[in-house]
């Protein structure tokens, strides 16, 4: 860093000597592992650009489409890429998914009937599908436990990993499970997210014992982390965010879903209704930042990932439990910090708000936020309200007060917000 730089930081974010002495440390660090990632991110951008090639993507792709959106060429093609892309028999990309949860809320209901069971292997899910499922405190009217779908879940060991024998035990004895889920990235959980082998290797447990079941994954977070994806290695069905990784923080919002074909059209079907299908559905002229922000995300998410590392080492050097560790492979974009003081958590949030481009001068306060069972605090000066590819940060206030980083579209912004969430964090005595 130019000291012209550091003397810019002093003087209109007052960082601390302390905090780039950490900042100096904790580059040196993890310098050498950023090659690794920008291996990784090469591979990925091939991938891309030969889907692209593959499926002969024009400007005729991004033509506007109202009304129904039959025949819309651009929106059909992008199905093809993204499946494509993740070796599967189809795709479904739609700016109608209102978030990941929507996306994964069809993929699962869409490929469930009454009387079906579905089995949790990666511990409890993400707080916003617990209301899909039925498992929170709320019961929202519609939720799957209503329709007689009922949903068990194995918890995770004590060192994070998957219960084998329990899983084949429950898939042994009871028939009614029909679709597994699991979930990539930790959530709101204390734990590390999961490698791709990590989930290989849980596939291959369970079609050992039935391969009738329907496995779906939650991919939020882990596209272009590596170089391979969950339904490489027998994943059925998968679902995501275009607010994420994918969108490239250039996709205004939407999902996806990918893999066997029957899986994707009965999901289809949920997302809108039988007979229709993935058929209608008008683009309303957002196809052009769907391929650009899909073009651009192999880059964007290693971008992300540089900041996740950089700031577990920064909060390393600080003194505070990490998790993963700057050390460990990555396979998401989310880097967990526990405060285990609530005012830490909350400073570090309003520190990533005051480095963002957009609303800089808001004040983060923890409040009710819809889908939550506990308040929120979060971060997000983001060009795409609720982008979590961009760089934002957010947490339950509640025991031991963990904040989640995610996102940075470049290195040099993810550094400079770190800095200055570091710096708010150690003006808390």
């Amino acid at each position: 860093m130019l000291r012209k730089t550091e003397e810019f930081l002093i003087n209109n974010y007052k960082i601390s000597e302390r905090t780039f002495e950490i900042y100096r440390q904790a580059l040196a660090d993890t310098e050498a592992q950023f090659e690794e990632y920008d291996d990784i991110r090469e591979f990925n951008q091939l991938k891309v650009l030969n889907a692209f090639q593959a499926e002969k993507i024009s400007d005729s792709h991004f033509t506007n489409t109202t009304g129904y959106g039959l025949d819309d060429i651009g929106r059909d093609a992008l199905d093809k890429v993204y499946a494509n892309i993740f070796n599967t028999e189809a795709g479904l990309v739609r700016p109608h998914f209102v978030s990941g949860t929507h996306a994964i809320g069809c993929a699962i209901a869409g490929n469930v009937m009454p009387g079906d069971k579905i089995l949790c292997v990666s511990g409890l899910p993400y707080d916003t599908l617990l209301g899909v499922l039925g498992l929170s405190e709320k019961k929202n009217a519609g939720s799957l436990d209503q329709y007689g779908i009922k949903t068990d879940v194995v918890d995770l060991d004590k060192e994070g990993k998957f219960q084998f024998d329990i899983i084949k035990d429950k898939l042994r004895t009871d028939s009614k499970i029909k679709l597994i889920h699991i979930q990539r990235s930790t959530g709101y959980a204390s734990r590390k997210s999961f490698l791709v082998c990590e989930i290989a290797e849980v596939i291959k447990h369970i079609k050992e014992v039935r391969d009738d079941v329907i496995i779906f994954v939650d991919n939020c977070y882990g596209e272009f982390i590596e170089t391979v994806e969950p339904t490489e290695f027998g994943a059925d069905i998968m679902a995501g965010s275009l607010m994420k990784n994918i969108g490239g923080g250039i996709a205004p919002g939407g999902g996806y879903i990918v893999g066997k074909k029957a899986y994707v059209d009965a999901a289809a079907n949920r997302m809108t209704v039988p007979g229709v299908g993935g058929e209608y559905g008008a683009t309303y002229g957002l196809m052009r930042s769907f391929y650009q922000g899909l073009f651009s995300a192999p880059h964007v998410a290693i971008e992300a990932v540089k900041t996740a590392i950089f700031c577990a080492r920064v909060m390393e050097i600080a003194g505070f439990k990490v998790f993963p560790a700057s050390s460990d492979k990555r396979t998401d974009i989310i880097q967990a910090i526990e405060f285990g003081d609530p005012q830490k958590l909350i400073n570090f949030c309003s520190g990533i708000q005051a480095g963002s481009p957009i609303d800089a001068f808001a004040v983060c306060e923890p409040w009710a936020m819809p889908g939550y069972d506990s308040e929120i605090v979060m971060a997000a000066g983001a060009f795409i309200s609720g982008s979590t590819i961009e760089l934002s940060a957010d947490g339950p206030v509640r025991e031991p007060y963990i904040a989640y980083i995610q996102g940075g579209l470049n290195f040099d912004h993810g550094k400079i917000g770190v800095l200055i969430g570091l710096s708010r964090v150690l003006e808390v005595k």
